[in-house]
């Protein structure tokens, strides 16, 4: 099946990581060009190398969410490069497990600046050439805990339940123009984030990370964690021209873990 994705240009945000690597990766395989952006300008370099050693094209830039004024630099170094961004992949970093009761204001503003903000000021400065081009893809990765709330994730919970609101908002406002806007929901995805929180939650509860590891598997029902690829295909395909009846719509790719319709 042919994805209509050569020549492309896509930006994936929190490229760096295994979810927007594995996505980076994936678009590239297609024939986009790919921004990769991370905050850390060597985790992106290293998916650019991956890239570049299968023939595709990419490029590395070092992006700190939190840092709203460096997004319209940011975009012409992409679109000097490889022209305006056709797909846009937002991926923002988790904040620290915690109880939602307590957090102090500045928390709530830090995590909201680098996690939400972003995500809409970025949205907004490429949608203009989308619109104009009446072509373009918004795709925003959150989290299972806007659906079912994690316990002791109390921040991203409710931090991440706001862009669902901005997403489908944004849907009714600019599918006439030929952009589509989708949400994805990961699930248990093999990563390092999984891992980490598979430890803290180890920590708190005394056990061992195997123990919490093999809890979680028996709660879904495709019997293990899932793969970045697995995430990296369903994103690639909602980019693609064969998606383009797919907007304002939320997406679970967690095999099967979220128990509710």
């Amino acid at each position: 099946m042919d994805l209509g994705l050569k020549g492309k240009t896509a930006l994936v945000l929190g490229a760096g990581g295994g979810l927007g690597g594995a996505i980076a990766r994936t678009l590239a395989a297609e024939g986009s060009s790919v921004a990769v952006a991370d905050i850390n300008k060597e985790a992106a370099e290293k998916a650019v190398a991956e890239i570049e050693a299968n023939d595709g094209s990419a490029m590395a830039i070092a992006w700190d969410l939190a840092d709203l004024s460096i997004i319209a630099s940011n975009l012409s170094v992409i679109e000097a490069r490889f022209g305006s961004v056709d797909v846009l992949v937002n991926i923002t970093g988790g904040p620290p497990p915690t109880l939602v009761a307590g957090q102090s204001a500045e928390s709530w503003r830090k995590h909201f600046d680098s996690m939400v903000l972003s995500v809409i000021a970025i949205t907004d400065a490429v949608l203009p050439k989308m619109r104009e081009k009446r072509w373009g893809r918004i795709i925003t990765s959150t989290s299972s805990g806007v659906v079912a709330p994690i316990p002791n994730l109390g921040l991203s919970n409710a931090l991440r339940m706001s862009l669902l609101g901005w997403s489908k908002t944004l849907a009714g406002e600019v599918g006439r123009d030929g952009v589509t806007v989708n949400i994805v929901l990961p699930g248990r995805v093999a990563t390092q984030r999984i891992t980490f929180l598979d430890e803290q939650k180890a920590k708190r509860e005394g056990r061992s990370a195997e123990d919490v590891s093999a809890q979680s598997t028996a709660s879904i029902p495709v019997g293990r964690y899932g793969e970045p690829q697995e995430y990296a295909d369903v994103v690639t395909f909602l980019a693609s021209i064969r998606a383009s009846y797919v907007t304002g719509s939320v997406l679970r790719i967690d095999g099967g873990l979220i128990a509710s319709v």
